[in-house]
């Protein structure tokens, strides 16, 4: 069934699982069969091809015989979408009625906020920590607080965490950014201060990076040791939205932002200095 593989596919799309769609599509090509047929064509045990079936009488999609032994035949293709469009509207105005009761008894209850729960999560992957921070930057109202090292910054402006920092700018939030300035950051760093970002210098940092999102919010590293710039570098940090592990995390980063330098006149000692010799 190879060749049949889009037509599967569109089918899978639609709802079906791969092995409904695989037994629809060959009742549709091959007519009628029993069970037993079935499951030798399809490659298959006679149990699971029962399940199968039943699942696809559900949807409407197949119709049983009133003979013995039984033969399962497919209803035609058109009738059997729209029967299994009418199975989802159906499912959706139940799911939408059972919300509205649940909206109704939640009023009635006195529910735990779900806020007073911390949560913890391991990392372990540049694009776990990409996507989480992404997430976290779109949903920040106030504040980004930032400590990491050159590779880390750099990391994230290849992927494009900037452009969501961008925004956040754009929509009154602060950013500050700890990090260690050398001469090959200049040119980034100049683009972060342009678009409002307050980026200070911390020479020979070696403690914890982290960032904080809100005081709410935060990810600690682990283990990073990024070698190759993929979004499948493996790394180790810690989410939580413990307020208190954030609220930790921004009064260490308030003493070592007073320990700081700006980063323009980082910058401006840089260029006097000129390129490391190599």
């Amino acid at each position: 069934m190879a060749d049949d593989s889009e037509f599967l596919s569109r089918l899978i799309s639609f709802g079906l699982s791969e092995k409904e769609a695989q037994a629809y599509l060959h009742l549709l090509k091959y007519g009628p069969k029993p069970p037993t047929l079935l499951a030798k064509s399809l490659k298959t045990y006679r149990e699971d091809v029962h399940r199968t079936l039943n699942a696809l009488i559900d949807k409407g999609m197949v119709n049983p015989s009133l003979e013995t032994p039984t033969v399962y035949a497919a209803v035609e293709l058109e009738t059997a979408l729209d029967a299994a469009v009418r199975k989802h509207e159906s499912e959706l105005r139940e799911m939408e009625m059972r919300k509205q009761e649940l909206q109704e008894l939640s009023k009635q209850q006195r529910f735990r906020p779900s806020d007073e729960f911390a949560t913890f999560k391991i990392l372990k992957s540049v694009k776990d920590v990409m996507t989480i921070s992404t997430t976290s930057m779109n949903s920040a109202e106030r504040e980004f607080l930032a400590c990491v090292n050159e590779v880390v910054a750099v990391t994230v402006d290849l992927f494009g965490f900037n452009e969501e920092a961008n925004a956040f700018v754009d929509r009154g939030g602060n950013i500050r950014i700890l990090t260690d300035i050398s001469y090959s950051m200049t040119e980034l760093v100049q683009r972060l201060l342009d678009i409002g970002e307050d980026i200070r210098h911390i020479s020979h940092y070696s403690g914890v990076m982290f960032v904080v999102f809100d005081r709410k919010t935060s990810i600690s590293a682990i283990n990073v040791d990024i070698k190759h710039m993929s979004l499948n570098e493996p790394l180790s940090c810690l989410w939580s939205d413990d307020p208190t592990n954030a609220n930790y995390l921004v009064s260490t980063f308030e003493m070592l932002w007073e320990r700081s330098i700006p980063a323009a006149q980082r910058i401006e000692e840089l260029l006097k200095e000129g390129p490391p010799q190599t």
